[in-house]
């Protein structure tokens, strides 16, 4: 393109990529000197025959994506409609797209894995409280800057999409790999759908792999609402066991079971991210064959944390947590149960099977030696024909 033309007011300059929806170009903004980023929808093209309520709908969605103005969203200037195209102006960035950081199928060094899920986490939250969902969060959707600073894009244009890639049972088709269970099967995505694609995001950043990868879609889907993936940290060693915790946590099957809300998420890598750069042992990526970790509850998370234990300098006291630190919102019973299972199909060391720990429980165990085997069946079963053996002493001891 040599010579620039105009679309409304925006003069043109070049293009810069192709869409599901239309083209996307750099032009520049006279009025206020300054260069943006247009995105096209042909409405000729789209050939949809309700093509003024489609058209109705993308000015609907892209004002309310133009009413968010966060540093980890794409800002959206303009809407407007030349001939048959409508487009969007939209803040232009200098950057690539996170698409094009994992191309190569290797994982993203650990730290920048958490802290680009962070932002866009943090972005997402901004978003959701303000009752925008973006339904098609996935790496060609977030843009990082040269800074390092993560900016999601297409919000308004991703549910335009996904209206119009559906088959007839309701599945998406745009970007199969990063949908939640609840989109396979045709329900609608709310703000935990988005939450559950940037975990997909997460985990690819962190292992070079996507978790869900059937061959064709039918077996892709299949494994999305059916099977839970391998531990991060079995794949890449230099993921901390925290990590695998939150990572359980983001893709429950269940929107129930998953984080409520993005910024419990970010605020949890957050948490991670100070640990690792502070080098806390609770987060070690290191687990020993003779230390199998337990379920830890919140009630036991709160305990470590308020340093009842830590600074006693009792032989007895707790180590550190592998969820040490994780919100409130982090309930992680059905998340490490789920780990438990995946842990012990392994191979490598179970976690302890029980229902529930109680705060009083963990302040009571304590690390084991190499040559010392963890509390089992056997042990409980002992305790218990101790304490009746004690009581029935204790009785006959008052009856004479």
């Amino acid at each position: 393109m040599t010579e620039p033309w105009l679309l409304g007011r925006y003069e043109i300059v070049a293009e810069l990529g192709k869409g599901a929806m239309g083209v996307v170009y750099r032009a520049n903004d006279p009025m206020l000197n300054r260069m943006v980023a247009i995105k096209t929808i042909n409405m000729e093209e789209a050939g949809h025959e309700g093509m003024a309520e489609y058209e109705a709908r993308f000015y609907t969605e892209a004002k309310a994506a133009g009413g968010l103005n966060h540093p980890n969203v794409i800002i959206i200037y303009d809407i407007g409609k030349s001939g048959h195209l409508v487009y969007m102006a939209m803040e232009y960035i200098e950057g690539r797209e996170l698409r094009e950081m994992l191309v190569e199928g290797q994982p993203l060094p650990v730290l920048q894995a958490v802290e680009i899920a962070a932002q866009v986490g943090e972005g997402l939250a901004y978003a959701h409280q303000h009752h925008v969902v973006h339904r098609d969060i996935k790496p060609a959707n977030i843009m990082i800057t040269p800074e390092g600073r993560a900016k999601i894009a297409d919000f308004g244009i991703a549910r335009m999409r996904s209206s119009e890639t559906r088959t007839q049972t309701g599945v998406i088709l745009g970007s199969p790999k990063y949908i939640s269970p609840e989109q396979v099967v045709g329900k609608r995505a709310d703000h935990r759908s988005d939450i559950f694609s940037l975990g997909v995001i997460l985990y690819q950043s962190l292992t070079g792999v996507t978790p869900f990868n059937g061959e064709g879609l039918s077996a892709l889907m299949y494994q999305i609402t059916n099977h839970d993936p391998v531990q991060p940290s079995s794949v890449n060693p230099q993921v901390p066991v925290m990590l695998d915790y939150i990572i359980a946590k983001v893709l429950a099957k269940s929107p129930d079971a998953r984080y409520q809300s993005a910024a419990d998420f970010a605020n949890d890598l957050r948490e991670c991210r100070v640990q690792m750069e502070t080098g806390q042992q609770g987060i070690s990526a290191v687990i020993t064959a003779t230390r199998p970790i337990p379920p830890v509850t919140l009630a036991a998370v709160e305990s470590l944390d308020s340093g009842s234990d830590r600074d006693s300098g009792n032989e007895g006291a707790p180590g550190p947590s592998p969820t040490k630190g994780i919100s409130r919102a982090f309930d992680s019973q059905e998340a490490t149960q789920r780990l438990m299972r995946q842990i012990g199909a392994d191979g490598t060391p179970e976690f302890v099977s029980t229902k529930s720990f109680s705060a009083t429980t963990i302040s009571r165990s304590r690390a084991l030696r190499p040559d010392e085997r963890p509390w089992g069946a056997r042990e409980n079963t002992i305790l218990t024909a101790t304490v009746i053996v004690a009581f029935v002493i204790a009785t006959a001891i008052v009856v004479l």
